[in-house]
């Protein structure tokens, strides 16, 4: 019999931001999205270090808000300046 062999998954979330110090990590999440795409409008699409700020806030936000957040930046209703 063979064994059911499991790879290892390396867990990841945003790490600590002393700007957020907070247990409510809202704001960290909204700021994460923004930077992200901040980074991307003035860096490029492909610029690999904007990665970090996605990881970050798909790590803390709920996919609901993204999906919201995503609708408004593609209608022009998004509520921050980007």
């Amino acid at each position: 019999m063979s064994k059911d062999k499991c790879t290892p998954y390396k867990l990841e979330t945003a790490p600590f931001d002393p700007r957020f110090p907070n247990q409510n990590q809202t704001k960290y999440c909204f700021q994460s999205f923004l930077d992200y795409h901040r980074c991307r409008k003035i860096k490029g699409e492909e610029y690999k270090p904007c990665e970090y700020f996605k990881r970050c806030y798909t790590s803390l936000c709920p996919f609901a808000w993204v999906e919201k957040w995503q609708d408004q930046l593609e209608n022009g209703t998004f509520p921050a300046k980007i």
